[in-house]
């Protein structure tokens, strides 16, 4: 199982990671692995979310599931990219962001889960 110890996780199977001020999200390696083939996925920009709010869904050829906030704050962004090849998620889910937050308040990152404490997340699923 890949999980890159740079990054916070939620224990709802986003990535996060804080960039020129912005909380940049996406899916991890477990959650794509889960979904299989995304096909579609969407998110809610210009949206004003709490930490753990449905911020949009991503949908595969096995099931739809949505995508939370990590963070409180607006949603600020959709990659694009993601919008033309959603794949992206599955080829590359660390590579690949999914939208962005300007966060209420940057140090609510400090309350996400680790690699390790993500990975006793997964392992107990």
């Amino acid at each position: 199982m890949n999980l890159p110890a740079d990054l916070k996780y939620a224990a709802t199977h986003e990535w996060a990671r804080l960039e020129d001020g912005l909380v940049v999200v996406g899916i991890s390696d477990p959650a794509q692995d889960m979904l299989g083939d995304v096909v579609f996925a969407e998110v809610s920009v210009g949206a004003v979310v709490q930490a753990g709010d449905v911020a949009g869904n991503v949908e595969s050829v096995k099931a739809a599931s949505d995508v939370h906030a990590p963070v409180a704050g607006e949603i600020v962004a959709f990659n694009a990219a993601v919008g033309d090849d959603p794949g992206l998620l599955n080829s590359d889910p660390y590579g690949t962001w999914l939208f962005k937050v300007r966060p209420v308040d940057p140090a609510a990152l400090d309350g996400l889960l680790s690699a390790d404490g993500y990975r006793g997340v997964v392992d107990a699923a």
